[in-house]
């Protein structure tokens, strides 16, 4: 009796937030303020940075986690640590790192600004490079246990059948671990889609240039709190929807 009420009270700490936000949701007028000027323009960037956020740590992060999971050398543990610190650092922490390491004077971010005349922060790529930072480590953990946990015989056996390293990648391995790719793509695209600190920290907060959805309702939330609480409620919706879908695919691979 006593786990059953402590579990219930537990569960009341998740549920309650959410019932006090539907309560207070504007319904009615929900149409009119998820089209208004920011909640769209916001609503886009976040879709654009999220999505290209998502195919970066696609090109970059699974060769890495194949890395991670697959290939020996010295430091692979610090390596591994470095990659999923971003899952426990305060995302403003990220920022700061990232705004020192390619901001105009930053160690990478001056001498590149210097010869292309790029500058990343307060820009949308500079959106995408913070979600990018937070979010691809989803993907990396998510692929590297499956490849970790691969059963390693039908690879083997392509190989014995004269199969090239590349054709048992694209043929064998891929395929077998496509669940776990799928997972941690979309993981990683809910990641990029909710991130707020870093983007804040690294990239601004500039209307239809670097606001984003959480950064959107974030200043409603001092100037229009009905229209932060419908932003609010499509993210949750979001969020919600791609927790259910992965959830026995997640949970497996963990």
């Amino acid at each position: 009796m006593t786990l059953l009420v402590l579990g219930a009270v537990g569960a009341m700490v998740f549920v309650l937030p959410f019932v006090g936000l539907l309560v207070r949701a504007p319904w009615s007028a929900l149409p009119e303020l998820l089209t208004d000027d920011i909640a769209a323009d916001a609503l886009r960037l976040s879709l654009i940075s999220s999505l290209a956020s998502t195919a970066v740590a696609a090109i970059l992060g699974l060769p890495l986690a194949w890395v991670l999971a697959r290939v020996e050398f010295p430091g692979r543990g610090l390596a591994r640590g470095l990659v999923l610190l971003p899952l426990v650092l305060p995302p403003v922490v990220g920022g700061t790192a990232l705004l020192f390491a390619l901001g105009r004077r930053g160690l990478v971010g001056e001498p590149l600004a210097d010869v292309t005349g790029l500058v990343l922060p307060f820009s949308t790529l500079g959106v995408i490079v913070a979600t990018t930072f937070v979010s691809m480590p989803f993907l990396v953990i998510t692929v590297e246990g499956a490849l970790r946990n691969l059963d390693g015989r039908h690879e083997d056996a392509a190989e014995t059948l004269g199969a090239s390293p590349w054709r048992v990648l694209w043929r064998v391995t891929l395929p077998m671990i496509r669940p776990s790719i799928v997972a941690g793509l979309a993981l990683t695209w809910a990641r990029a889609l909710g991130e707020f600190g870093a983007t804040i920290t690294f990239a601004g907060n500039l209307q239809d240039r670097t606001q984003t959805l959480p950064l959107a309702i974030f200043v409603g939330l001092e100037s229009d709190r009905d229209a932060a609480i419908a932003m609010s409620l499509v993210m949750i919706a979001i969020a919600l929807i791609v927790i259910m879908a992965l959830r026995r695919r997640w949970w497996q691979e963990l």
